[in-house]
């Protein structure tokens, strides 16, 4: 048979019948006078088999492996493998249609909702009122969501939701109102230290609970950049006076 021959036999193309010959896969087969290949029955065996493992999702590193015999795994111990990584792949799978389920299940689904559940619970419940410094707060805190692992996540969001209870709120309303009044301000302005002192204990709680987590010390890098001046000084000196507790 000509190489053409054994690709159509077997159902594969000329090119990866070539690319096994590069890779080891299919041992090169005699050549004629004429400089041809001349393939036989049993290349197509091994090519076949090369293809049923490949639809099976073993890679080609781990066919090589099975096909070398004494050298090699046995094709048990591979395909366990593959088996259990199929399975991790299905769980994963499920989980992430599970949490699609729910967000379609939502009347109020917007971008937000996108985030893990616990956080989404508290951006939910933490309305901005309007105000441009809550704006940014609230698209910050879903950076959090991107950078920490799940348990990070979920102890996050429950230190913020002590400023979603109905008695917080308008403290928090209140608090973003005086910080975007701080948008021109001087760092010196008297405001900034006042402000400063009488963040809510919530937020305070979560600054010196995360300060130092990786994760969060960037989402807090992040938000000063974005303030103005004054306003990052607000939360500068709260960290001052809080690392300086004992």
């Amino acid at each position: 048979m000509r190489i053409g021959e054994l690709a159509a036999l077997v159902g594969v193309s000329t090119r990866t019948v070539r690319h096994y010959h590069h890779l080891g896969l299919l041992p090169e087969p005699a050549r004629l006078v004429n400089g041809y290949r001349e393939y036989r029955l049993r290349d197509a065996v091994v090519l076949a088999r090369v293809r049923r493992l490949a639809e099976l999702g073993l890679s080609l590193d781990e066919i090589r492996d099975v096909l070398a015999d004494d050298r090699g795994r046995e094709l048990r111990e591979v395909l366990e493998e593959l088996d259990a990584e199929l399975a991790r792949q299905q769980a994963a799978l499920a989980a992430r249609r599970a949490r699609l389920a729910a967000l379609l299940a939502r009347p109020d689904l917007d971008p937000d909702a996108t985030v893990s559940p616990d956080l989404a619970a508290v951006l939910r419940d933490l309305p901005t009122g309007g105000s441009a410094f809550g704006a940014l707060d609230r698209e910050l805190l879903t950076l959090i969501d991107t950078g920490a692992d799940e348990d990070a996540r979920a102890g996050f969001a429950e230190l913020l939701r002590p400023l979603t209870e109905t008695a917080a709120l308008d403290r928090g309303r209140d608090l973003y109102a005086r910080l975007d009044a701080l948008a021109t301000a001087d760092p010196t302005d008297p405001r900034v230290a006042d402000l400063a002192a009488h963040l809510p204990a919530g937020m305070a709680t979560a600054m010196t609970t995360t300060a130092e987590d990786p994760a969060t010390a960037r989402w807090w890098q992040s938000m000063t950049q974005e303030m103005s001046p004054a306003q990052a000084e607000v939360f500068r000196q709260l960290l001052l006076v809080l690392r300086e507790r004992p």
